[in-house]
C-alpha cells in the first residue's frame, strides 16, 4: 500500500527520516532549505512529496503539457501551427514538454474532451505547467487554485 503524497509528516518524524534534529529542520525552514507547510493553527508540517523531493526520488514530478486547440476542422492548420508555435516557444525558453495535446471543438460550451482531461490531471497534481495558446477563463482561475503554472503562450496571428 503505497503513501499518498499529501500525506503530513510532523517536523518530528520528518528529522528521524532525515536523520537530524527538531531543531536542525526549523532551521532549514527558516534558511528555504526545506520550507515547511502550516496549518491554519500556524503548526508545521511536511509532506511526502517534499521527503522524497529531497531525497532526489522525485517520481512525483508533474507533466509539463502544450494545449491547443480550434473551434471547427477546417481549421487543422491553425491547429497543427498552433501545436509547431508552443514548441518553438518551449525549445527557446529550455522547457521540455512531456506531452502536446490539440483537439476541435467549441470553446463556448466547454464541452472539450481533452481539455477537461487535461483538468482533471491537474487537479490530481499529475500536471504542474500548462503552455496553451488560448484558454477560457473558468479554467484559469481551477489551475490558479490547484497550483497549476499556466505559461501563456501569445502569437499575433497576421
Amino acid at each position: 500500500m503505497g503513501m499518498d503524497i499529501m500525506t503530513m509528516i510532523k517536523p518530528k518524524e520528518m528529522a528521524e527520516r532525515l536523520g537530524i534534529t527538531v531543531r536542525t529542520l526549523q532551521e532549514w525552514d527558516r534558511k528555504g532549505i526545506l520550507i515547511s507547510h502550516r496549518t491554519p493553527t500556524n503548526r508545521r508540517y511536511y509532506t511526502e512529496d517534499q521527503y522524497q523531493d529531497y531525497l532526489g526520488n522525485s517520481s512525483t514530478a508533474k507533466k509539463v503539457v502544450a494545449y491547443a486547440r480550434v473551434s471547427t476542422s477546417n481549421q487543422k492548420d491553425d491547429l497543427k501551427n498552433q501545436i509547431e508555435f508552443i514548441q518553438t516557444y518551449a525549445n527557446a525558453k529550455g522547457i521540455i514538454l512531456d506531452e502536446a495535446i490539440s483537439e476541435i471543438g467549441s470553446g463556448v460550451n466547454y464541452n472539450l474532451k481533452q481539455w477537461n482531461k487535461l483538468l482533471d490531471e491537474v487537479l490530481s497534481n499529475q500536471v504542474g505547467t500548462i503552455l496553451p495558446i488560448k484558454t477560457a477563463s473558468f479554467a484559469l482561475v481551477m489551475l490558479g487554485l490547484s497550483g497549476c503554472v499556466l505559461l501563456m503562450v501569445l502569437k499575433l496571428w497576421c
